[in-house]
């Protein structure tokens, strides 16, 4: 019986670290980012076309279905796009202390497994976004390529990585917002451009802290190289800024209210603040900071648009 009872436990161990494992291949956490924002991009999509429906003529209804597929496809994609990052940066990861446990270079997982991992994730994903319409399975495929084949190995090559990371990373509210309409325009491109802004100085900040680390990998992620400088510090407050007009832009575009745009505005300075203290004390502290406000900022400025549309159409 205590045998059996042994057995039990080692084998629950087990199922848990398996499972766990996957779970930082796939980036689980940042995974869950990407279908919140999705999810919100879609409802965004809904609300506006019923509180300002002259300049939104469409008729989208919800649909639990299509909701559903949006999160679980967004996910799936995200999270394929994850694994295939750390199976090609496997002995780059050896290397730094913040990713030596993955399961990869831990070797608690072989290729062979991680391989189909990705690749069972990846197309079970974009076979729920064409589900919904072409143009989310396009866009979705295109995240996909665009993270593995080319972000990923620039990462090593030049600053420029960021810039081009910034698109796949930006493309889940905009496949949100096309999944209600069925097309592109100005609307969903002005969505997609929130969470482009707010890219730079979220992972120049996570470069900034983590500078060590990456020189190891051999990454240049800084906009200057290694260099922790005033230059840097610079480069990431001018980028800061932008986070305020780009954060406008929906109410511009009559994809939101007066009440979210002015929010948005205070929530921009609060984004600013951390990013004007690492200009002016280039410490490690303050980058910390700036990488914290970064994780209010998206999921809290996507929440505004959102309730504020809500707040339009059942109180107005």
């Amino acid at each position: 019986m205590e045998i059996e009872n042994t057995l039990n436990a080692s084998s629950s161990f087990s199922i848990k670290s398996k499972l766990a494992d996957y779970a930082s291949l796939t980036k689980m956490r940042l995974a869950s980012l990407v279908v919140y924002s999705a999810g919100l991009g879609y409802g965004i999509a809904l609300l506006t076309a019923e509180v300002f429906p002259l300049s939104h003529k469409m008729d989208y209804n919800f649909s639990w279905q299509v909701f559903l597929y949006i999160l679980l496809g967004g996910f799936l994609v995200t999270g394929s796009s994850n694994a295939f990052n750390q199976i090609i940066e496997r002995n780059s990861d050896k290397k730094m202390t913040r990713t030596e446990n993955r399961p990869i270079p831990a070797g608690r997982m072989g290729i062979f497994e991680a391989i189909i991992v990705s690749v069972v994730t990846g197309g079970i994903g974009l076979y729920l976004l064409f589900e919904i319409n072409e143009i989310s399975f396009i866009l979705g495929l295109i995240a996909l390529l665009s993270y593995v084949v080319v972000y990923t190995p620039l990462k090593k090559i030049t600053p420029i990585s960021v810039f081009v990371g910034a698109f796949p990373g930006s493309i889940p509210p905009m496949i949100g917002y096309i999944a209600a309409t069925g097309e592109f325009g100005f609307e969903p491109g002005m969505i997609f451009l929130v969470q482009f802004v707010w890219q730079f100085p979220h992972f120049w900040a996570i470069a900034w802290k983590g500078s060590v680390d990456y020189a190891k990998g051999g990454y240049k992620m800084l906009p200057f190289g290694d260099d922790k400088d005033k230059r840097t510090a610079f480069v990431i407050l001018f980028y800061t800024l932008f986070v305020i007009p780009a954060g406008m832009l929906p109410w511009v575009f009559h994809i939101s209210g007066i009440t979210s745009m002015i929010l948005s505005i205070l929530l921009g300075l609060y984004f600013i603040r951390p990013a004007i203290k690492l200009y002016k004390s280039l410490e490690d502290e303050d980058a910390l900071k700036l990488m914290f406000a970064s994780f209010s900022y998206l999921p809290l400025i996507f929440l505004f648009y959102y309730l504020d549309l809500l707040v339009q159409v059942y109180l107005f």
